[in-house]
C-alpha cells in the first residue's frame, strides 16, 4: 500500500469510528450522524487542498488549519456564522474522541473561537391563529372519518406537548397515557421525559384511537405498535406529518415559512406569556441548556416592544 492509500485508510478508518461511537455509545440519531459525516467528510476534502497532498493525519491537523477552513466556508461557500459554528462543532467532536482514544495529543479545535451565531426568533403563532387551526382540524376530524381523526390528534398533541416532528413521529402506542394524562418522549440523545397532555389534545387522540384500530385491524402488514398509521396500518414517515400540518398552517397564516416545529415555538411562546416559569418551560421542551430555552422571552420581548410602538403616542 502507498503511503497516500494508507494515510487515507487510516483518517477513514479513524472517522468511521468516530461515527460508530456517536450512533451507538451516545446514541445520536441517524440525521445526526449524518450530519457529523457530511461536515467532517468536507473538512477532509478541504485539508486535501490545504495541505497540497492527501498524506496528511489527524494529527497533524493546527488551529490555523481549522481557522482557514472556516474562512473558505464563509468567503467560498457563503455559510451563514451558525452552519459554520456547527460544523466546527463536529470538527471538535471528532477531536476530542480521537484524544481520548490516544489517537492525537490535543485537540485543535479547542484553541478556535467560533463565530458567534446569528439568534432568530422562531416562528410561531398567535392566539387567534391557533384557535383557527383547531377549528378547522376539529371541522375536519367530523367529516373526514379517520384521515380527520387522526391529523387532529397530531395537530392537538404537538401544540398541547410541545413535541419536535422525529418526537412525534417516533410514538408508539403504549407511551401515550390515556390514564395519567402524559406522553412519553424519546427526544435527542435519546434521553426520555414524561410530558402532560391536555384533556382537549386527549379528547383527540381517544377519538383517533378508535379509528386507527380499525385500520390495524383490517391492514395486511400494520405496525401495530406505531402511533400515528396511514390507512395501510404503517406508521407515517416525517414528510407525511410536514404536509399534514402544513397544510392547516397554510390555512391560517398562508405561506409565511412556518413548518412543524411552529407548533413548539408557540407552545413554549404561549406558556411564557401566560407567565410559566423558563426553568419548568426548558424541562417540558427537554433542552439540555437553558440559553436554548431563553430565545422565546425573547420573542416575547420583541412581540412587547411592537405593540409598544404601534399603541403609544410618543414612542
Amino acid at each position: 500500500m502507498t503511503d497516500r492509500a494508507d494515510a487515507e485508510a487510516r483518517r477513514g478508518g479513524e472517522l468511521d469510528e468516530f461515527l460508530r461511537y456517536v450512533a451507538h455509545e451516545r446514541g445520536l440519531s441517524p440525521q445526526t450522524v449524518r450530519a457529523y459525516a457530511d461536515d467532517l467528510r468536507e473538512f477532509g476534502e478541504f485539508l486535501d487542498r490545504y495541505y497540497g497532498a492527501p498524506e496528511w493525519s489527524w494529527g497533524g491537523v493546527d488551529r490555523l488549519a481549522i481557522r482557514s477552513w472556516m474562512g473558505d466556508c464563509a468567503t467560498r461557500r457563503g455559510l451563514s456564522r451558525t452552519s459554520i459554528a456547527r460544523k466546527v462543532s463536529s470538527v471538535r467532536s471528532l477531536y476530542r474522541f480521537l484524544h481520548v482514544e490516544g489517537r492525537v495529543d490535543a485537540n485543535p479545535a479547542r484553541a478556535v473561537r467560533t463565530p458567534k451565531r446569528e439568534r432568530h426568533l422562531p416562528g410561531f403563532l398567535t392566539r387567534d391563529q391557533m384557535d383557527g387551526l383547531f377549528e378547522t382540524a376539529q371541522m375536519r376530524a367530523e367529516t373526514g372519518g379517520f384521515h380527520g381523526l387522526r391529523n387532529l390528534a397530531i395537530v392537538e398533541l404537538f401544540y398541547s406537548a410541545g413535541l419536535r416532528l422525529s418526537e412525534l413521529q417516533g410514538l408508539n402506542v403504549p407511551d401515550v397515557d390515556l390514564v395519567s394524562d402524559r406522553v412519553r418522549v424519546m427526544g435527542k440523545g435519546r434521553k426520555e421525559r414524561i410530558v402532560p397532555v391536555g384533556r382537549v389534545a386527549l379528547r383527540a387522540i381517544r377519538g383517533y384511537i378508535g379509528a386507527r384500530e380499525q385500520v390495524i385491524a383490517g391492514a395486511t402488514r400494520p405496525e401495530g405498535r406505531a402511533m400515528f398509521v396511514g390507512q395501510t396500518g404503517k406508521r407515517l414517515s416525517v414528510r407525511q406529518i410536514q404536509n399534514i400540518v402544513g397544510e392547516f398552517l397554510r390555512g391560517v397564516a398562508g405561506e409565511t415559512g412556518l413548518s412543524t416545529h411552529s407548533l413548539r415555538h408557540s407552545f413554549a411562546t404561549h406558556l411564557l406569556d401566560a407567565g410559566a416559569d423558563l426553568m419548568a418551560v426548558k424541562e417540558l421542551l427537554g433542552h439540555a441548556s437553558l440559553s436554548t430555552t431563553q430565545i422565546y422571552t425573547h420573542t416575547s420581548k420583541e412581540r412587547l416592544k411592537a405593540v409598544y410602538r404601534k399603541a403609544h403616542p410618543r414612542a
